[in-house]
């Protein structure tokens, strides 16, 4: 079974998760002083709000699979995409160890495929690293952005 993943930069994580506490009818799953994740089962998706410097909205989108087979089949999506994918391989994000790799939708929308494995006692990897092999639409140099350019160029629009 597959699950979608939605991220979104917040500017007060505490007030923001009370909001969407309330809205679920549920606490978080992960809360942290920078983050917080429900895993909810109605509407069942993987939701997560960070407070990390990012612009306020939303982060990312994602697949979250819970098995090798339904990521392996997800893999074989992004291929089919015809656009740059960043094979990140293992990654420790969001307090999460996890397999992954990204891609760019033409209007520059990160989404995350991934295979959580376990539980990470730190956040991991600051959120706007360098994704070299993710590129924008219209990025004709020929050059692949980092994330944060793909980020610039989507909030340009």
């Amino acid at each position: 079974m597959k699950r979608l993943h939605v991220h979104v930069a917040v500017e007060n994580l505490a007030t923001s998760a009370r909001f969407y506490s309330a809205l679920f009818a549920a606490e978080p799953t992960v809360l942290k002083r920078d983050y917080a994740k429900w895993m909810l089962q109605d509407p069942q998706v993987n939701f997560a709000i960070s407070q990390r410097g990012a612009t306020p909205g939303i982060e990312h989108l994602g697949i979250q699979v819970e098995d090798h087979s339904e990521l392996q089949e997800v893999y074989a999506r992004l291929k089919r995409c015809e656009r740059p994918v960043l094979e990140e391989g293992s990654s420790t994000c969001c307090y999460a160890e996890s397999e992954k790799s990204w891609i760019a939708d033409p209007q520059g929308v990160l989404w995350e495929t991934f295979l959580t494995s376990a539980e990470s006692t730190v956040y991991g990897h600051d959120a706007a690293r360098p994704l070299t092999a993710v590129k924008s639409a219209c990025c004709g140099s020929g050059k692949a952005p980092s994330l944060a350019n793909v980020r610039s160029e989507r909030s340009a629009r």
